[in-house]
């Protein structure tokens, strides 16, 4: 995968004076609507945004005020066809990862089969083995995904990173949403397009399906929140709200008897459901971090004894591992008996002397990172480094190998953009979201594109000035093309496996 021009959703190669036949009412859009016309549509999101108050805070910034995400009025946008793949490989990894994490905190096959190195694992600051031999009602562990996707070409869709901790930027694919139907409703007169807005359905049925055995009917879900200092703070108010069910915090919770109450003005309550915002370090005192103040002590006592059902499940962070990612292929094969349908971009894992030494030589050319970071932090992105930059990530590298992964820099694809001189094109991924319950697996129809906002930056998280864009999904017609008609007759779609 070396450097090339970068591919164009919209308008195909770089070069191409047409949109791709498939876009052409996109690109007739672009051209018909007045750039003041895109940049007031603009401006008008963003303030809804902003008196909505959908804002998230930089850590470490001395410039504490919270900021929207900015928004562009420009669409990215998936054929049929290309989303019947993406979701078929979407499902086969999710699918994975669920057993992947089953398998590790209980027989270990893949350990025991050398597939994976021991210490990757038992030796893993994510792997938590105070969950060891607790399996979580329904044997589902990663209820909510969020696969992180980059394209570099027509039908060239890779894998960057898996998030099944505590995946956010739901609230973001949702809010782009309305503000695209209430700004830009001429475009859904001509596409049709998958609807977004059943997701909290989705996710409140997928929370009701894996309540423990002998719950009361229906169950009791509640979010738990680390409180309204948290950068995802709106997302956690918004999701409670849009699902009708209670936000709290560790206060509002206390565990008698191993089972898990809610307080409340008319009294105690039984809680079965948790979609828990908390890291596992916060999350029960007694077992994680003692001096937590956002945990609720005694909560895995009761998830121990299969009284609760905690979302997304304690432990789930050995997953997001980036050195783990790098084995996700031969993950992928072990569970599933088959090839990954979405391939890894390339890696070089450092912690092998092999590996390392060609990274050294390579750092110019190269994106390291933590195999634990996030945000966009800890990342050097050889290309646009300065001399000082590489050579810290140098010496970082001699010291603690063990903790990086490198990549090749890829020719991310890129859809055009609002910018200060007018539409330009700017590199983007994508994460699409995937529920699993005990129905299933369903992937979310649309998803939460981000931008690099900065012309040629390949960094698009918002804490390093990216933005997002909505995600159109079109509809198929009953011969699998795509259709550019009206929404008419939307249904709602679920992934392969659902």
């Amino acid at each position: 995968m070396g450097q090339r021009p970068a591919f164009d959703e919209i308008m195909g190669m770089t070069g191409e004076a047409q949109p791709r036949a498939q876009l052409a009412a996109l690109g007739r859009w672009l051209d018909e609507t007045p750039g003041a016309d895109l940049r007031r549509r603009q401006e008008a999101a963003e303030t809804t945004f902003r008196q909505l108050g959908i804002t998230f805070a930089v850590y470490g910034d001395t410039d504490t005020r919270e900021r929207i995400i900015p928004f562009d009025i420009v669409p990215r946008v998936f054929l049929a066809d290309e989303w019947a793949r993406l979701s078929e490989g979407l499902v086969q990894r999710v699918e994975a990862i669920n057993a992947f994490l089953d398998d590790i905190y209980g027989e270990r096959r893949i350990l025991k089969e050398g597939v994976l190195p021991e210490d990757l694992i038992l030796g893993n600051p994510q792997f938590r083995p105070e969950i060891a031999g607790m399996r979580p009602p329904h044997g589902i562990w990663a209820h909510i995904c969020g696969i992180d996707l980059v394209r570099t070409g027509p039908d060239e869709f890779f894998v960057l990173e898996d998030n099944a901790r505590t995946p956010s930027g739901v609230s973001y694919m949702l809010e782009n949403r309305e503000a695209m139907v209430r700004l830009c409703p001429e475009l859904f007169r001509e596409f049709r397009v998958e609807p977004v807005d059943s997701y909290p359905d989705r996710l409140l049925e997928t929370m009701k399906s894996v309540a423990p055995r002998g719950s009361a009917s229906p169950p009791t879900c509640v979010v738990l929140t680390p409180g309204h200092f948290n950068s995802a703070y709106y997302e956690h108010s918004f999701l409670a709200d849009s699902m009708g069910i209670e936000l709290v915090e560790a206060a509002d919770l206390v565990v008698d008897d191993d089972q898990v109450w809610m307080r409340t003005i008319a009294g105690r309550v039984r809680v079965d459901v948790i979609y828990r915002r908390i890291d596992d370090d916060y999350l029960d005192p007694l077992v994680f971090r003692p001096d937590s103040m956002l945990g609720v002590p005694g909560l895995i006592a009761a998830y121990a004894a299969g009284n609760v059902a905690i979302i997304n499940a304690p432990g789930n962070g050995i997953a997001d591992d980036k050195a783990i990612y790098s084995y996700m292929p031969e993950i992928v094969r072990f569970y599933s008996g088959g090839e990954a349908k979405l391939p890894n971009v390339e890696t070089w894992r450092c912690r092998e002397p092999q590996a390392l030494r060609y990274v050294l030589d390579h750092l110019a050319e190269l994106v390291v990172k933590l195999v634990d970071g996030s945000g966009g932090y800890g990342m050097l992105v050889g290309p646009t480094a300065s001399a000082r930059e590489i050579e810290d990530f140098r010496q970082a590298l001699i010291a603690e190998p063990h903790r990086y992964i490198a990549q090749p820099t890829l020719a991310l694809s890129t859809v055009p953009t609002l910018a200060d001189t007018g539409l330009s094109p700017r590199h983007v991924d994508f994460r699409p979201f995937v529920l699993t319950g005990s129905k299933g697996v369903q992937v979310v129809p649309g998803g939460l594109t981000r931008v690099a906002l900065k012309e040629g930056s390949l960094v698009v998280n918002s804490s390093q000035g990216g933005g997002t864009k909505d995600s159109f999904v079109l509809m198929p017609d009953a011969g699998g093309r795509t259709q550019s008609q009206t929404m008419g007759g939307m249904t709602q779609s679920q992934g392969f496996g659902s």
